[in-house]
Parts: structure tokens; sequence; C-alpha cells
């Protein structure tokens, strides 16, 4: 395994085994500060919707954070 494969490979599971806990607490986050700024309990749809952003936020942050602290130890 060369190494550019190996930085690839290092990234793509640290991702992986990051993607959850975030993914979470970000959605976690934005339900609570929508509930805030609303007054309100959200709906399904809303909810749906606050997951499917906090999806999206958390691949990027992830994939950012993987490449950058793997990037410091190859």
């Amino acid at each position: 395994m060369t190494e550019k494969s190996f930085y690839l490979f290092s990234i793509i599971i640290l991702s992986v085994l990051l993607y959850y806990p975030v993914n979470k607490l970000i959605y976690v986050l934005s339900v609570r500060r929508l509930e805030k700024k609303t007054q309100n309990k959200l709906v399904a749809e809303e909810l749906k919707g606050q997951l499917v952003r906090s999806r999206f936020i958390t691949i990027i942050i992830v994939l950012i954070f993987s490449s950058l602290f793997n990037f410091k130890y190859f």
C-alpha cells in the first residue's frame, strides 16, 4: 500500500467513525436552536428537514477534519 492510498484510506476510516456522533450532535443542537427560535415543538416534517441538513453539514465537517488530522500525521 502506497503512502497516498494509506492517507486516503485513513481519511475514509476516520470519517466513517466520526460520522454518527458528529451527526447526532449537530442534529440535536439544530433542533434545539429551532425550537427555541419558534417557541414550540417541531413537527415530523421539520425534524426530517433538520436531519437532512445535519447530514449535509456533518459530511463536510468530518471530511475536512479527517483530511487535516491525517495530513498532520502523514
